[in-house]
């Protein structure tokens, strides 16, 4: 399996999952153009998107759902609640697959597990997706007020996470975010802090995980260096000595290929637990 973020923060979120046969987005939240620019960088012709996978409505995570779909077949896979809420996106012709959170479903080779997460949205989701053929499995969680028991569940035994790191506390203190936009972020309905992230990210450590990717910062209330010290600093005093990696808004990551980084840090890990 390898990995990328097309990019992550308020203004667009999209991971790209790719599997032996089988290409994956999950959410579209950029524009069908900017979208195809950025699958391009990769190498992954758009043509070979085979499903989108939109986690809620909420449009830094749907923009260009339907002007990707429309454009190139793209099935659009979405919850009954999400689809209802995003009409004004769609047009009918799109082909559009329904699931529910707690029910797995496959896209081409890949296992989609998608699990109920506590965000200020209309039927928000975040979803496992695991390779049966390398036995590798993804986490994707970038919108989490708080995580529970149920959503630590549905990320363990992950070999990479895609977790969202938000803000700074003090930094989202001393924004000029309105106060009601800060008692949004902060509530348990909101956003992780770089300090919650990091107590997560610790506390879903095992021998296989090899790649932390941290999301959806906020570009007014966090620092990039700043994220990754403070969940470093976490996982440097757990012992892991993995792959960390910090996303951004205006470019995709780079292809992370998990099983490559299973042999250069997989040894290590083995010391943890």
């Amino acid at each position: 399996m390898k990995v990328a973020v097309l990019g992550s923060g308020s203004g667009g979120n999209s991971v790209l999952v790719c599997a032996e046969d089988t290409n994956l987005l999950v959410d579209a939240g950029f524009s069908g153009r900017s979208l195809e620019t950025r699958l391009e960088a990769l190498g992954v012709p758009p043509d070979e998107i085979h499903g989108i996978v939109v986690t809620h409505d909420h449009t830094d995570h749907t923009r260009g759902m339907g002007v990707f779909a429309r454009r190139h077949g793209t099935p659009l896979y979405l919850t009954d609640g999400t689809r209802r809420t995003c009409g004004k996106l769609l047009r009918g012709s799109e082909r559009i697959v329904s699931y529910r959170a707690g029910r797995a479903f496959h896209v081409g080779s890949l296992r989609v597990e998608p699990f109920i997460t506590i965000h200020d949205a209309v039927d928000p989701v975040g979803v496992a997706i695991s390779d049966p053929r390398s036995g590798i499995r993804l986490g994707v969680a970038t919108d989490l007020g708080r995580p529970n028991a149920h959503i630590r569940h549905a990320l363990t035994a992950c070999d990479i996470l895609v977790l969202e790191a938000n803000h700074d506390e003090a930094l989202l203190h001393q924004s000029l975010y309105p106060a009601s936009v800060k008692r949004r972020i902060t509530s348990s309905h909101g956003h992780l802090s770089n300090q919650a992230a990091a107590r997560l990210v610790t506390e879903l450590l095992h021998p296989r995980l090899v790649c932390v990717v941290l999301a959806h910062l906020s570009r007014e209330a966090n620092d990039p260096e700043l994220a990754r010290n403070v969940v470093t600093a976490a996982l440097d005093a757990a012992g892991w000595e993995g792959h960390l990696e910090v996303a951004c808004q205006d470019r995709p990551t780079c292809m992370l290929d998990v099983g490559r980084l299973h042999l250069t840090h997989g040894p290590a890990q083995l010391s943890l637990l």
